[in-house]
């Protein structure tokens, strides 16, 4: 019985997504996690208001970045108001988890600052990369 190469091209195609992803991900979440920090340590804001703000400049540039390069080439691009629609509602979905993160973590728990910022880039990026690449940018 012949062996299935273990990187094949389907294989290598997501990984290329999964790291481009990362790597937009990362900016994404410093633009986020700058603002939220700003916010609450230079303006005083609530947590979570400030959460909401550095929230909106994320999805902005996760959306451009994440449709011009970490799914490029992935579905088809003639649907654009479907996929916007999409994107907002995983961004929320996003949004939703990280806003329990920062409300249990630092409100709740009263843990410091930056007590969510490894739920934050950890563990919400691989539902939110799943939901993205199944159903956003099908």
């Amino acid at each position: 019985m012949p062996r299935t190469p273990y990187m094949t091209h389907e294989r290598m195609v997501l990984l290329g997504q999964l790291v481009r992803y990362g790597i937009t991900g990362v900016l994404a979440s410093l633009v986020n996690i700058g603002i939220y920090h700003g916010c609450v340590q230079m303006g005083g804001l609530d947590p979570n208001l400030a959460w909401t703000i550095g929230f909106v400049g994320a999805a902005t540039t996760g959306y451009v970045i994440h449709g011009q390069w970490s799914f490029k080439g992935h579905g088809s691009r003639d649907r654009q108001a479907t996929r916007i629609t999409r994107f907002i509602i995983v961004s929320l979905i996003s949004f939703a988890l990280n806003s329990l993160w920062v409300w249990l973590l630092v409100q709740h728990m009263d843990l410091p600052l930056w007590a969510p910022y490894p739920p934050v880039l950890c563990v919400t990026p691989l539902l939110v990369f799943w939901l993205n690449r199944v159903w956003v940018f099908e």
